[in-house]
């Protein structure tokens, strides 16, 4: 059954599938991390320095991007991670380069099947996954992006080890 408004109107839905049609945008992988790199690079983010990585984690080649700019709370990581939304501005001069709200999931889509987002802001820490194979695994007919987030007062309540 389709998700509907209050009044009843059925709400448009984004298949699974969308994922990778999305991701056809990018014609070579270096244009895909053009992409997650120009997110870092937009005013709001701040970011000062950018590192790429590679690793195998289960036999799996992952590639990791990572800057130092100011994260995402939960509201910023939803809507990065949902499609179609932007309300980039430039601030002091400095102009954000995406303006359509797609790129990360164009992007990261490009380069693998999944993507899982570890940010830590002022306000406290949330993780975000977008996931083909969570969604082929459950078998979503419309996509889910589920957004961990743990906020600052409770930060303190748990202790990492290595």
């Amino acid at each position: 059954m389709a998700a509907q408004a209050s009044g009843g109107v059925p709400l448009s839905t984004l298949s699974p599938k969308y994922l990778h049609t999305n991701s056809t945008s990018h014609t070579w992988p270096f244009s895909a991390i053009a992409e997650l790199i120009d997110n870092a690079y937009d005013p709001d983010v701040s970011a000062k320095q950018f590192w790429i990585d590679k690793t195998m984690i289960k036999e799996k080649l992952c590639l990791t991007f990572m800057d130092n700019g100011n994260g995402l709370d939960h509201e910023t990581m939803h809507k990065m991670l949902s499609f179609g939304y932007s309300d980039k501005t430039a601030i002091k001069g400095h102009v954000p380069i995406g303006m359509y709200g797609n790129g990360f999931k164009s992007g990261s889509m490009r380069l693998g099947k999944d993507a899982i987002v570890f940010s830590r802001s002022k306000s406290g820490m949330c993780i975000g996954m977008l996931s083909q194979t969570y969604l082929e695994k459950i078998g979503a007919n419309q996509i889910q992006v589920p957004i961990v987030c743990i906020t600052e007062r409770n930060l303190s309540s748990y202790i990492l080890f290595n």
